[in-house]
């Protein structure tokens, strides 16, 4: 057995289980973390450095400060690195937001975790790891989870998939071109269209073309969730999924009692309760180029409300930390974005130079960076006032 089969073995038969306690310890350490942010009533200096994927320091990396906010979330300070990756920045923490640091390298935008804004503890280790790109390296699909809901008022039945990817490599995936996907996966043929529910990717990144899902977005190494929902249409009474390549885990939850789910390497494991609902569970692992079909009584309708509040149960489960909200935050201004650029124009000619400037223009310097911040602030604040 391959050590990608065993893995995908340990998916089948814990991925739910492992998911669900994930999310709610991610909750739990946000929440940790907003009740460190509330004691900070001061400046707090937050350090770290940008690295590449063999731990190498990234000089003159271009690096941004994000607030994050139930109103607004954007940029509030830029640096660059200096000769040995490292950067600073100095702030005051908003009670009611939190903070991340990104880095961008060969024109993608990389991401920190939480900067944690407790005066007492601040965090001296923030790593921001970059990556150079490749059109070439794959990705492979660890897992794939679907759930066959009862039929609608229209006869139609509502599928949400959730597929975990993963980059093994040390390179950020990309396209080759602006017409070929970063990634695709097939879809069963015969169902209708494509909706994105909580993910790793954003909405605009996602499409459905065909009978394949596509996804643009650049992939960093790394594992990622894409969920999305279709419907099987009235009339179908069965669908097909195909594996291409083995390893894969699989999970197929129908709520009907009247579904069958056969393929190779695919049997029926338990039952599930999910808002109170039951659920049976086929599991497994695809064996290569092998085919799963699920075949579906006939159709009895019921209230589509039910899709909904399913739907609504398992984007909770899904749901990922809050620094996610930056993959759907809107561009800043152009204003805020002149404001961003300037300091960090200033930080380029002056940071770290302190020993080799005059003292008159060190200070001016520090008064003019000062200035264009507040600036910052200001603009940012007047923005999510606006909204």
């Amino acid at each position: 057995m391959t050590e990608r089969t065993e893995r995908a073995e340990r998916y089948a038969n814990l991925a739910y289980l492992r998911r669900i306690l994930s999310v709610f310890s991610a909750f739990s350490a946000f929440s940790v973390f907003s009740a460190f942010s509330a004691l900070s009533a001061q400046s707090i200096s937050a350090t770290g450095r940008v690295l590449s994927a063999d731990s190498t320091p990234v000089r003159g990396a271009r690096l941004l400060l994000h607030r994050v906010w139930q109103v607004d979330q954007g940029p509030i300070d830029s640096t660059r690195s200096d000769g040995l990756g490292r950067f600073q920045f100095t702030f005051r923490p908003d009670t009611s937001a939190f903070y991340l640091v990104s880095a961008e390298h060969a024109g993608i935008e990389y991401f920190s975790q939480p900067v944690p804004t407790n005066p007492q503890r601040p965090d001296t280790g923030i790593r921001v790891l970059v990556y150079d790109t490749s059109s070439t390296t794959p990705i492979l699909l660890e897992a794939r989870h679907l759930v066959v809901t009862r039929p609608g008022q229209d006869g139609s039945r509502g599928v949400l998939d959730l597929m975990v990817l993963r980059n093994e490599s040390r390179l950020t995936r990309i396209t080759s071109d602006t017409t070929p996907p970063t990634w695709s996966a097939p879809l069963p043929p015969g169902t209708v269209g494509l909706d994105v529910s909580e993910s790793d990717f954003s909405r605009d990144a996602v499409a459905r073309r065909g009978d394949s899902v596509i996804v643009v977005a650049p992939f960093a190494p790394g594992e990622k969730q894409l969920t999305v929902q279709y419907l099987i249409p009235s009339d179908r009474p069965a669908v097909e999924l195909p594996f291409g390549r083995p390893g894969t885990a699989i999970n197929v939850l129908a709520e009907e009692t009247g579904v069958r789910v056969t393929g190779s390497g695919v049997a029926l494991a338990d039952s599930q309760v999910l808002q109170g609902r039951s659920f049976r569970r086929w599991t497994g692992v695809a064996q290569p180029n092998s085919v799963v079909r699920i075949v579906l009584p006939a159709t009895r309708r019921t209230p589509t409300w039910l899709l909904a509040a399913l739907v609504g149960a398992l984007t909770l489960v899904l749901a990922g930390a809050g620094w996610r909200l930056l993959a759907k935050r809107s561009a800043p201004a152009p204003k805020t974005r002149e404001l961003v650029d300037a300091i960090a124009a200033l930080d380029i000619r002056y940071a770290g130079r302190e020993g080799e400037t005059p003292v008159d223009e060190w200070s001016s310097y520090i008064a003019e960076r000062a200035r264009i911040k507040a600036q910052l602030e200001a603009s940012l604040a007047a923005g999510g006032q606006s909204r």
